[in-house]
């Protein structure tokens, strides 16, 4: 069982990573002019992450108690599986939100 939590925890750290490069290949194809297309691909990935480990990090000083916390972490997940679904990856959204549900579900079973 323990190997499943560790699994879990691991595909929390990916859907993480996914949601760093899915902001910023959104900010690349968003952007019109060369500008804007380098700061909305670097700077959405970097805000993300300044939010992330500011607000819902597990080591966090500031970090949200609940339900807070988990209303933010929906909003960043859910404006992650718009990006992708603004750019026509279907699929792929379909796919991110199902791991995120999945990858939840478990850990709030599993008290992670």
């Amino acid at each position: 069982m323990e190997l499943f939590k560790m699994v879990n925890l691991s595909v929390r750290f990916l859907l993480e990573i996914c949601i760093l490069i899915i902001l910023g290949f959104w900010g690349l194809k968003t952007g019109q002019t060369p500008l804007m297309k380098f700061l909305l691909g670097l700077g959405s990935p970097l805000l993300f992450a300044v939010v992330w480990g500011t607000f819902l990090a597990p080591k966090s000083s500031l970090r949200l108690s609940e339900p807070w916390l988990f209303l933010a972490e929906l909003v960043i997940f859910g404006l992650s599986g718009w990006a992708l679904y603004s750019m026509g990856k279907t699929n792929l959204t379909i796919a991110f939100g199902s791991i995120y549900i999945l990858n939840k579900i478990l850990m709030i079973l599993w008290r992670q």
